[in-house]
């Protein structure tokens, strides 16, 4: 399965922004609030909100802020992540936030009986909590004490207090690498599998981490920071990292880092031996660092060699990197030599989203650089409309065809279906996303009203997959015979064609990866040329996954259970005389 990472935007907190802690500072909370709307347009798909300033009333600051956002839909969809040292200030924002909130943070540093006692607050709140690896003997430094702390908290909280092990978030302490203290070298290392460790022993819980913290010792040279951070992401994520606070709209692309320096940020993130028997790994990122510094700022401008490839090759390089500056020029430059606008966009448009989409699976492109993509995309698409449409002259516009979509009933994650829904808009498709927790019944009640030509489920957690199946059986029993889509994070090929589609035989259903996949799926499915051949390919393609599927099972070769019960471990403590201990 493709990892996924949560980011957690960084910028609403007091003591990582100046800019927000000086609008704050002087009561200036709308101005505020484009702080936070920022981080969401970004792509943060959590708002970390600190108010631990020396100067800052952080009770009424946290009160006042959170009750604004409140009120703010574009702002208050993320959820938020109460940031605090003091307990009074994470429970005024408790008592405000809508939603499930995140508690950052509790922990053991004041012995079980303050962590128990607030533990059962965050329960009664219906918080999840992060839980920072410190004890009574401070912040948990190495592997042992990280796994250390971790276990012993996770006991707690699951056994004693009764916390749900899934709304637990372990913080194991990320630190700054390259000080030159030798003992800090293996910091990053003993987070990664500290990370690991987590998610292998402790079931359920998350892991996420301040990742600004591991270049600390960077400070001012921001090229070589951006590269740190996306080199320990591409590790940690690997590992098992779930989330992390992050300037959500600053991720490099793992690929696009020079090589030098990816090779020399790799060495000190992962301690590897020295290469140069004269220089350890910290000194030879030292020596390196002065020639990246400046970076997008830097008097020279950006480097533009790129500009020097063929017009594909530059309209896939602004979809990755985001880059809006010379896309309608190089749209237009595609527009001239191509028989028909279309073909800019399902051409070179559409190979540069597949390019998107082989990174993001290969976890070298993040979450809000996919948005930034999808942007890029919708641009260049806009620019095409009015050839578009005077090709058409005289007739009305038609768009290339209506969607439903919807997260089913039970889940109100939407993250990528919102993405999804972006990328089909840039595509000049008709969407209408009803939202989250949606009934099956006001989902194919809406599809006949709206008169859409297929219909999208997305979910994330596992009870997702029951309630799609459950609403493919219903179409199936309505007289459905659109296309069904379904995606999310806990869904695949396997389950689509085992479960989902032989309960809507009289349609067409199809797993879509990713948000970059859709338009290539959804113009097949609504192709008149194309729709016959794809649907026969998916429907056979299924048919081979379900053979597999129980062939599998099959292989299993359990036996019945009066041949298990038969065969039971006999006990005969008459006989036996325990080892004196």
């Amino acid at each position: 399965m493709r990892p996924t990472f949560v980011n957690i935007g960084e910028r609403t907190n007091v003591t990582g922004s100046a800019r927000f802690r000086k609008l704050v500072a002087e009561g200036n909370y709308p101005e505020a609030l484009s702080v936070a709307r920022q981080q969401v347009d970004a792509g943060a798909a959590i708002i970390d909100v600190n108010m631990d300033e020396g100067l800052l009333d952080s009770v009424r600051a946290m009160t006042t802020f959170l009750n604004l956002i409140a009120a703010e839909p574009d702002i208050a969809r993320a959820p938020v992540m109460i940031d605090s040292s003091k307990w009074e200030v994470i429970e005024a924002g408790l008592r405000c936030v809508q939603g499930k909130a995140i508690v950052n943070s509790i922990s053991l540093k004041e012995g079980e009986a303050a962590f128990l006692k607030q533990a059962r607050a965050c329960l009664r709140y219906g918080a999840a909590v992060v839980v920072m690896a410190f004890d009574e003997q401070g912040q948990a430094d190495t592997l042992a004490r990280k796994t250390e702390i971790c276990a012993r908290a996770y006991r707690i909280l699951v056994d004693e207090v009764g916390f749900p092990p899934e709304d637990i978030i372990f913080d194991p302490n990320i630190f700054a690498v390259a000080t030159g203290i030798e003992e800090h070298d293996n910091y990053a290392v003993d987070f990664i599998e500290a990370t690991r460790w987590i998610k292998a022993n402790l079931p359920h819980a998350r892991v996420s981490g301040g990742v600004s913290n591991v270049s600390f010792s960077f400070r001012g040279n921001e090229p070589v920071r951006r590269a740190i951070h996306g080199v320990f992401l591409y590790h940690a994520i690997a590992a098992g990292l779930d989330m992390g606070i992050v300037n959500a709209g600053d991720l490099p692309v793992y690929d696009d880092i020079p090589a030098e320096l990816r090779e020399a940020v790799e060495d000190v993130i992962l301690n590897r031996p020295r290469r140069d028997p004269a220089l350890t790994n910290t000194e030879r990122l030292v020596e390196l660092a002065p020639a990246y510094k400046g970076g997008k700022s830097e008097a020279k401008g950006p480097d533009l060699a790129w500009r020097q490839a063929p017009v594909a090759e530059r309209l896939a390089h602004a979809l990755i990197h985001g880059v809006t500056e010379f896309i309608e020029a190089d749209v237009e430059e595609a527009r001239l030599a191509a028989a028909r606008p279309l073909e800019v966009i399902e051409g070179p448009l559409m190979d540069g989203m597949n390019r998107v989409g082989d990174l993001f699976g290969a976890g070298k492109m993040f979450l809000p650089q996919v948005v930034k993509s999808a942007r890029v995309m919708k641009q260049g698409v806009g620019w095409l409309l009015p050839f578009m449409e005077a090709e058409s002259a005289g007739q009305e516009r038609q768009s290339a065809g209506r969607i439903l979509m919807a997260t089913v009933k039970g889940d109100v994650h939407d993250i990528g279906k919102n993405i999804v829904g972006v990328v089909l808009q840039c595509n000049n498709y008709e969407v209408f996303d009803l939202g989250v927790m949606v009934p099956a019944d006001r989902i194919l009640d809406e599809a006949e009203r709206l008169k859409v030509d297929m219909v999208g489920l997305s979910g994330l957690i596992t009870p997702s997959l029951d309630e799609m199946v459950f609403v493919a059986s219903e179409m199936e029993r309505r007289g459905f015979r659109m296309p069904l889509l379904i995606g999310g994070a806990t869904t695949s090929k396997t389950h689509t064609a085992v479960k989902i589609a032989p309960a809507y035989p009289s349609g067409s259903t199809t797993y879509v990866l990713d948000a970059s996949r859709a338009v290539g799926v959804v113009s097949a499915l609504l192709s008149p040329t194309e729709r016959e051949r794809f649907t026969a390919e998916t429907v056979a393609e299924y048919a081979r996954v379900r053979e597999q599927f129980a062939r599998g099972q099959d292989n299993r070769g359990r036996m019945s259970l009066a041949d298990a019960r038969r065969r039971a471990f006999a006990t005969d403590w008459t006989r036996t005389v325990p080892p004196k201990p």
